[in-house]
């Protein structure tokens, strides 16, 4: 069964704590980190995660849309994140490699994004590292953005790759996830799906978790 990862990018800041609790009956949260660089917009960081970490057991996944991620993957294990996952375009190959190994070192997952015109091919060379490939089906940058459909091919092609790798490497989409495209990304290889509008602007969000998992 997918698992979906309820993204707080769409939550609403003000009463956080009632949020997160609308939505345990997700897998894991998402936390969409931006730093006006690597994206064109600002989101939040350390002190959030920090904060999630005292009232919710859920495991907390930190999608760093940075640059220089090698920098901070480390203080956002420290901070409470459970899977750390850095953008491949975001530094140089080598930078890529050691945020990826501090992560490892600290026990925590470690994950690589490609933005919609890297080819899956890039993930190669760090098979060995890796937890969690995450494709992107939006630019990243922005919530509430429409679903690539190009990721679909991109979505089995880095299925194939994360069974090469072993060890239980697991495939995450993220952006413009609805009841339509989730079934779609499940069909093509999909192990979690990213959720922020189809998850918090429905009316009953326990239920549009349990309809997007396709039950």
């Amino acid at each position: 069964m997918v698992r979906i990862a309820p993204s707080i990018l769409s939550a609403d800041f003000a009463r956080l704590g009632e949020e997160i609790d609308s939505v345990k009956t997700g897998d894991l949260l998402h936390f969409d980190v931006m730093d006006g660089v690597f994206v064109p917009n600002i989101s939040f960081g350390l002190p959030v995660i920090k904060c999630v970490r005292r009232v919710t057991d859920m495991p907390l996944d930190a999608h760093l849309m940075i640059t220089r991620p090698v920098n901070y993957a480390g203080r956002f294990c420290d901070a409470g994140a459970d899977i750390v996952t850095v953008h491949l375009e975001a530094d140089t190959p080598e930078n890529i490699r050691a945020a990826l190994l501090d992560v490892k070192r600290r026990g925590k997952k470690a994950g690589l994004s490609i933005k919609p015109l890297t080819p899956v091919s890039a993930l190669e060379p760090y098979g060995e590292l890796l937890d969690l490939i995450l494709i992107m089906s939006v630019e990243p940058g922005f919530g509430g953005q429409s679903f690539i459909p190009e990721a679909l091919g991109k979505i089995t092609a880095a299925k194939a790759l994360a069974r090469r790798f072993g060890r239980g490497c697991l495939v995450e989409v993220d952006g413009g996830i609805n009841r339509v495209t989730a079934r779609q990304c499940q069909d093509a290889g999909a192990d979690i799906l990213v959720a922020g509008n189809g998850v918090f602007t429905a009316r009953d969000r326990a239920e549009e978790i349990q309809i997007l998992r396709g039950n």
